[in-house]
C-alpha cells in the first residue's frame, strides 16, 4: 500500500497491530503467564538470580555455571563510574527528575565509549579515566570483532553503570558522598548496598531481586518499541536506551509505580480510600497502577510482586501498607473492575526499602535496560526499518492566493 492509498482502518496507539516477530517474551493467554524465553516469570523468579534471568533474555537459555561466573566477573568489574560521568552528574541540579540525570548520563557514557563506530576494527584495549579500566564494548583482549560481540558487550555495560548512575544521584540528592560499587556483591546487592551504604537483610535483598527480574522485560511495551525503532534506523544501542528512558519517564508506562505512592500520600490511611477515589473518578481523572493494555484476567506479575510486599511490610512492620493497598484494590474492583499492574505492588515495595519516590521509575530502567538491549539486538540481526504510515485528516491540497 503506498501512501497515497486509503488506509481501512486506523488504530490509534497501534492497539492490536502485530509489529514483528519476537523470541524474548511473550504474554501466554492460556495461562495468563509473562513468559522469558518460553519459562513463567514466576517460576524465574522463585528459583533465579536476576543476572540468570538477565543472561536467558540476552542468550535464550539460562546460563552453564562457568558462563554465569564469567558473566558476573564481567559485569562486576564495568560498575565503576568514569570520573567525567561523575562530574557531569554533578553538574545537573538536583531538582532534575531522577528520570532526566539518568537519561543525560546514560547519553554520557555512550559518547565516551571508544568502540563506537569502531566495531570493525582489531584494536579493543582503551583505558577509560577514573572508570572500569575497561572497554565496555567487549572483553579486554578478545579478538572479537562483530556489531554482536561489540551491542552484547555493551549492554552489559549499561546492566553494570545504571545501578551506579542511580544510587550516586539518590546520594547526591541527600547530601552525601559517592559509595564505590564492591565486587563482592550480587548485582542487587550491590545496587542497595551503594544507594544505603549497606546491604540489607535479606527479606529485603530478596524483594529487590524480584522486582528487577518481574521489570526486565516485556515484549513491545512502549519504550521496548521505542528501542526497536531507533535501532531499526541502525542507529547506536546508546541511542536506543537514550529513547527508551524518555518513554518510561511517562505516567502512562513506568511513571505508573510513582504515582502508586503518590496516590497512597494522598489519601493518608484506608478509611479515606473510598472518598478520595470518588473525587479522582468524578474529576475524571486516572487511577494508575491498575489496567494493563495486554492482560485481560490481571498482570500475571502482581502476585509475585505483592508476595514480597507482603514480606517487607511484615519485616517493617507497616501493616498501614497494607491496609492502604488493600483498600484501593478493593474499591478499585468495586467500582470499576479493573485490577492492579505490576507497578501497583512494586511502588510500596521500593518505598519501604527506603527509596524516594522519584527514583522508582530509574529502578525499573535499571532492569528493564536488558530487555531494550535484547529487543535492540534481535531488531538489528533481523531489521527493517519501522516507517508505519498514517491517514491525513487535514486540509484538502489548497495554493496560495498572492
Amino acid at each position: 500500500m503506498s501512501e497515497n492509498e486509503s488506509i481501512s482502518q486506523v488504530r490509534k496507539g497501534l492497539a492490536g497491530v502485530v509489529a514483528d516477530y519476537t523470541a524474548i517474551s511473550k504474554v501466554n493467554p492460556e495461562s495468563n503467564s509473562l513468559l522469558y524465553r518460553g519459562y513463567p516469570v514466576q517460576e524465574l523468579a522463585a528459583h533465579c538470580s536476576f543476572e540468570e534471568v538477565a543472561w536467558l533474555i540476552w542468550h535464550g537459555e539460562l546460563p552453564q555455571p562457568e558462563e554465569l561466573a564469567e558473566f558476573e566477573k564481567f559485569e562486576r568489574s564495568l560498575r565503576a563510574l568514569d570520573d567525567r560521568t561523575k562530574r557531569m552528574i554533578d553538574e545537573l541540579p538536583v531538582t532534575d527528575h531522577p528520570m532526566d540525570v539518568l537519561r543525560t548520563a546514560v547519553s554520557h557514557i555512550g559518547a565516551l565509549d571508544p568502540t563506537l563506530g569502531h566495531e570493525h576494527e582489531h584494536e579493543h584495549e582503551h583505558e577509560h579515566e577514573g572508570g572500569a579500566g575497561a572497554n565496555p564494548g567487549v572483553d579486554p583482549g578478545s579478538s572479537v570483532n562483530s556489531d554482536v560481540d561489540f551491542n552484547q558487550g555493551r549492554a552489559v555495560y549499561l546492566l553494570a553503570q545504571l545501578p551506579s548512575i542511580v544510587a550516586y544521584d539518590q546520594r547526591r540528592r541527600r547530601g552525601e558522598p559517592l559509595i564505590e560499587p564492591r565486587k563482592d556483591l550480587n548485582y542487587s546487592e550491590n545496587f542497595l548496598y551503594m544507594t544505603f551504604g549497606a546491604v540489607p537483610e535479606a527479606p529485603v535483598v530478596d524483594a529487590f531481586r524480584v522486582s528487577l527480574i518481574l521489570y526486565a522485560e516485556h515484549s513491545f511495551n512502549a519504550s521496548t518499541f521505542t528501542t526497536r525503532v531507533i535501532a531499526s534506523t541502525l542507529s547506536d544501542i546508546y541511542s536506543a536506551v537514550v529513547g527508551a528512558i524518555g518513554a518510561l519517564k511517562g505516567p502512562l508506562h513506568g511513571g505508573a509505580n510513582e504515582a502508586v505512592m503518590h496516590a497512597f500520600d494522598e489519601i493518608g490511611s484506608a478509611d479515606r480510600t473510598e472518598q478520595w477515589l470518588a473525587d479522582c473518578l468524578d474529576h475524571g481523572n486516572k487511577i494508575m497502577g491498575f489496567g494493563h493494555r495486554v492482560y485481560k484476567n490481571g498482570d500475571s506479575r502482581v502476585p509475585t510482586m505483592k508476595a514480597s510486599l507482603d514480606n517487607l511490610v511484615e519485616y517493617y512492620g507497616r501493616p498501614d501498607i497494607l491496609e492502604l493497598y488493600t483498600s484501593l484494590e478493593t474499591a478499585m474492583a468495586s467500582r470499576k473492575n479493573i485490577k492492579p499492574n505490576l507497578d501497583y505492588p512494586s511502588g510500596p515495595a521500593y518505598h519501604l526499602m527506603g527509596f524516594a519516590t522519584e527514583a522508582f521509575t530509574p529502578l525499573f530502567a535499571a532492569s528493564r535496560v536488558v530487555g531494550w538491549t535484547a529487543h535492540f539486538m534481535e531488531q538489528q540481526k533481523h531489521n527493517s526499518l519501522i516507517r508505519p504510515i498514517s491517514e491525513y485528516n487535514g486540509h484538502e491540497e489548497r495554493h496560495l492566493s498572492r
